[in-house]
């Protein structure tokens, strides 16, 4: 089968194998490229040394083009980078995070970038800076996941971008591969199903829980806190699951706690407000009651000055008319009764 995919690649068969943290080796990655898919190297959070003996690995089995898978939040990932570009590396896949940074050094070493995604949205974002193609990513998908199924988002970022779609999420056999490319995908990418090939090193144990897995035994972690991952049904899912139930109940308690401190908060508010308004009130009325005594005592001290002054006049008024001069005695007298009459 001939598409984009195959010619663009220079590969056999339209099949990837998934990038799987510690578990796509060089001896996995090695035999399925060397049986005409690409084989993809897992990077995870592995350091420059192991990711080189893995791509050494596999040139000693195969001269076929092979990927390298480079989780952009690894805190090798400059490392990793340099190293796919030293090594003459053709396909790199990218997660977790934007290769943008990346994206003119990698084409100027020929290299092909393939982001995963998981929305319509980030498939155009990165068509828009120069990606070769996406590999959309459903939750179906075993370790981390996004929010929409393949079947929902395949078919939309195949009809989003103009770039080629690898499909993957669940793609297991002949059938899923089928429905990826019916909706739309040019390839598809398979992860879980070759963990349990001869060629994988994954424990014997890990293989024989995969193979005996029913329809229902995954779950889903970390959906309400970090970042979702499916994973198989085991002791750490059922204790993760456990500490997010316990998280949830002390976030759910810590929010009553604040509305209720904020509830009395307002509350108090509100009395200091009225207490203020009180005794605003209070103070008014005694800055009022002293301005009128203030105001009525130098009323009476105007009222006294002027009848003081208007017993003198009098008098002298008095004087005058008479031409006589009236004793000391007598007017004060004088003075005395006219100011009562006044």
């Amino acid at each position: 089968m001939k598409t984009r995919i195959t010619e663009l690649l220079n590969i056999d068969y339209p099949i990837f194998q998934g990038g799987m943290a510690w578990v796509a080796d060089g001896d996995l990655a090695g035999a399925v490229s060397k049986a005409g898919g690409l084989g993809i190297i897992g990077g995870g959070n592995a350091p420059k040394e192991v990711v080189k003996a893995n791509i050494d690995k596999i040139k000693s089995l195969t001269d076929k083009p092979f990927g390298v898978n480079i989780m952009l939040l690894s805190p090798f990932v400059e490392d990793i980078v340099d190293l796919v570009i030293e090594e003459g590396v053709k396909v790199v896949t990218t997660g977790a995070g934007n290769p943008s940074k990346y994206m003119t050094r990698f084409h100027d070493a020929g290299i092909t970038v393939i982001p995963v995604v998981p929305s319509v949205a980030l498939a155009k974002r990165m068509e828009k800076i120069g990606a070769d193609a996406v590999i959309a990513e459903g939750m179906e998908a075993g370790g981390h996941i996004g929010k929409l199924t393949t079947m929902t988002l395949v078919r939309q970022v195949a009809a989003a971008v103009s770039i080629p779609v690898i499909a993957a999420g669940g793609i297991a056999d002949g059938e899923g591969a089928a429905a990826g490319f019916m909706l739309g995908a040019e390839a598809v990418q398979v992860g879980t199903r070759f963990v349990v090939a001869r060629e994988s090193n994954a424990h014997p144990n890990y293989k024989a829980k995969i193979l005996k897995a029913r329809d229902i035994d995954t779950t889903v972690s970390a959906q309400h806190f970090g970042h979702a991952v499916r994973a198989i049904k085991n002791q750490l899912t059922r204790d993760f699951e456990q500490a997010e139930k316990k998280v949830a109940e002390l976030l759910a308690d810590g929010r009553n706690q604040a509305t209720e401190l904020v509830a009395n908060a307002e509350k108090r508010a509100a009395q200091i407000v009225e207490e203020a308004k009180n005794q605003a009130s209070v103070e008014a009325a005694r800055i009022a009651a002293q301005a009128k005594s203030d105001v009525e005592q130098e009323t009476n001290r105007a009222r006294e000055a002027l009848r003081e002054q208007v017993a003198a006049l009098a008098v002298k008024g008095a004087e005058a008319i008479l031409r006589s001069e009236v004793n000391a005695a007598k007017h004060a007298d004088l003075l005395a009764n006219l100011k009562q009459e006044l």
